[in-house]
């Protein structure tokens, strides 16, 4: 007995080591620390923890901009929860699916998981998990252009974490309203959200947030038809990916430097930085950036008179669209091939 004993401490204190490296934003170093404890938990063997460690590296396949095999991980550790009726590991596995599948733009299947989720973490009484599953489906409605639906639930999400005084998901609530109203075109109200979320994430040390938080600012600014402002807050936030390694964070804001630009007719500056966007989008197997890029680029390339280069990005959107079946996408790439 005492073998498989010192094995599941051995399992739990790298379970922790790995969450630490977690939140630090180490995630390479979190994926080997699960890779080690599945081989650990299936050598006890224990199914319930080879179930969680599934998960943990479904989490760091995903960190790791890596979503096919998250997606992987996750439908396994699913099966393992289904397998021994591990309600929790089911209704996580679930959510973890759907955030999954949204980060594909595969919208409709990730509202199904977080569907099957919502039910389970209400029966628990997991209030957490709930937030955090609605919080999913609210962005989701908002990049379904339904921002109304989508500040209906980010409210209520918002009293259920003030409830439970959740200071750092209250930062991120305030953050997706402030999302919801800019994509509504209120960009002063949105910008009273954002920087209602910015001392808080600040209070609590999250850079990662905060540089999101600083982003949704200075594309607000942009709005407001201040691109100057806009730029050196993005310089800043730039700095603050490159420093925290968050190459996703990095791609997005070449990405918006790059539309800055390309709104002050500064074309060789938009052009050069679209491009370094695409090469790290390209990297991470992240369809929506890449086809959101391809579409400004194709913009810049017919405003300068380049119908050639224009059709040629326009049609590499289109591909990438029909490979993820997202079809609101799809109609908006035929209106700007319709444009040329």
């Amino acid at each position: 007995m005492t073998q498989p004993l010192n094995q599941v401490k051995e399992w739990e204190q790298r379970r922790d080591e790995a969450n630490r490296y977690y939140q630090r934003g180490k995630f390479q170093e979190y994926l080997d620390l699960a890779t080690k404890n599945l081989h650990l938990a299936r050598a006890i063997p224990d199914r319930a923890r080879e179930g969680y460690t599934l998960n943990d590296l479904g989490l760091a396949h995903l960190t790791c901009w890596q979503p096919q095999r998250a997606l992987e991980r996750f439908h396994q550790a699913l099966s393992v929860a289904n397998e021994i009726g591990n309600a929790p590991a089911q209704a996580t596995a679930l959510s973890n699916l759907g955030s999954t599948y949204s980060r594909l733009g595969r919208f409709s299947q990730a509202l199904e998981y977080f569907d099957k989720a919502l039910p389970i973490f209400r029966r628990l009484q997991d209030t957490q998990g709930e937030i955090s599953t609605l919080n999913d489906v609210a962005l989701i409605y908002t990049r379904l252009g339904e921002p109304k639906r989508a500040l209906l639930l980010q409210h209520q999400i918002l009293r259920m974490r003030r409830l439970l005084g959740d200071f750092s998901g209250e930062a991120t609530t305030l953050n997706g309203i402030g999302f919801a109203y800019n994509v509504l075109g209120k960009f002063e109200q949105a910008l009273e959200f954002f920087e209602a979320a910015l001392p808080i994430q600040r209070a609590v040390k999250n850079l990662l947030t905060e540089a999101t938080t600083l982003n949704n600012i200075a594309s607000v600014y942009h709005d407001l038809g201040k691109p100057k402002q806009a730029l050196l807050l993005y310089y800043q936030v730039l700095l603050t990916r490159q420093a925290i390694s968050d190459r996703a964070g990095v791609a997005t804001t070449l990405h918006n430097i790059g539309f800055t630009y390309s709104s002050l007719a500064q074309h060789r500056q938009a052009m050069k930085f679209y491009k370094q966007a695409m090469t790290i989008y390209q990297q991470l197997g992240d369809s929506l950036g890449e086809i959101s890029t391809l579409l400004n680029m194709g913009t810049l390339y017919a405003t300068t008179k380049r119908k050639k280069l224009a059709r040629s990005c326009y049609q590499n959107a289109q591909e990438l669209a029909e490979q993820i079946e997202h079809q609101p996408l799809l109609e908006k790439v035929q209106q700007f091939i319709d444009s040329l």
